[in-house]
């Protein structure tokens, strides 16, 4: 069904209030990697019982968490194919640290649909308050949908930070494990695109392929524990755009300036000759 702008543009989605608990975190962890090294304090920090600390990126799954089903994207004026679509973008932002368990209340509105010919990018806001109505945090998203574009909107701008024209001041080595999509998936994302070889093939892909909230939050762990003292607290914001696609099993790379007081980087995937997986990381200290 072709998007309808007039609808879409600007629509709230009801409130939807859910919760999280230490072991969901604990669970979200492992599925990024977390405890690699199980004798290491600061990746114990990660997954201790009853008051782990918590990425700021849990925030992007936390109202999903306990999801079965795979996804849909049906949404006011929009209505478009899950083999479609692709994550395009990702960004957080916290006042203060994720607390291990709690209850929250989210409400999601649709702040620009982008209109690029062949594909429409749909922008979203996300924000989470306790129900008291303190603000927990924000999340953005953009999804790139294939085929949905040409319905008369403007085409957009890009607005990923790109880093310094030098050479990165840290490269990191960070790999995943050949079964970290099925892990990963048990944090509520059962899109098939991830663990069925077959549905991956109907997309164009070879094989399944990582989650890219799973790319995105190895990412945030890799600079919280490279620059931040694996300090979670020190986090204000996080963002990357989702560039192309890793496997599971695959090393990623992390390219990483250090840019007036903020970590910008980028992620690639040496097997594939360094193909591009995550552009516009962007870390912003508290």
């Amino acid at each position: 069904m072709p998007i309808n702008l007039d609808e879409a543009l600007g629509a709230e989605l009801p409130p939807v209030e859910f919760s999280w608990s230490s072991s969901d975190v604990q669970l979200y962890h492992l599925g990024l990697g977390a405890g690699a090294d199980p004798l290491d304090p600061r990746e114990l920090r990660y997954l201790t019982d009853g008051t782990p600390q918590v990425l700021p990126t849990f925030g992007s799954v936390a109202q999903t968490f306990h999801e079965t089903a795979a996804p849909t994207v049906k949404f006011p004026g929009i209505d478009v194919e899950l083999s479609k679509v692709l994550h395009a973008s990702e960004a957080v932002t916290v006042p203060g640290p994720i607390p291990p368990s709690g209850t929250g209340r989210a409400v999601t509105r649709f702040t620009d649909i982008w209109d690029k010919g062949k594909a429409a990018v749909i922008w979203s806001e996300t924000t989470v308050t306790t129900p008291d109505g303190d603000l927990l945090w924000t999340q953005k998203r953009s999804i790139f949908a294939r085929g949905e574009g040409g319905f008369g909107g403007e085409r957009g701008a890009s607005t990923s930070a790109e880093p310094p024209d030098r050479a990165p001041d840290v490269e990191l080595s960070i790999p995943t494990l050949p079964q970290q999509a099925l892990l990963y998936r048990l944090c509520g994302d059962r899109n098939p695109l991830h663990s069925d070889p077959e549905f991956a093939s109907a997309a164009g892909f070879p094989k399944p392929i990582l989650h890219g909230l799973c790319t995105y939050g190895i990412g945030a762990k890799a600079l919280v524990d490279q620059f931040l003292d694996g300090d979670v607290s020190r986090v204000g914001s996080y963002g990357a755009r989702f560039a192309g696609v890793l496997f599971p099993g695959e090393t990623l790379v992390a390219r990483v300036w250090e840019d007036g007081g903020r970590l910008l980087a980028v992620f690639v995937a040496p097997e594939r000759d360094d193909a591009l997986v995550l552009s516009g990381v962007e870390l912003t200290p508290a």
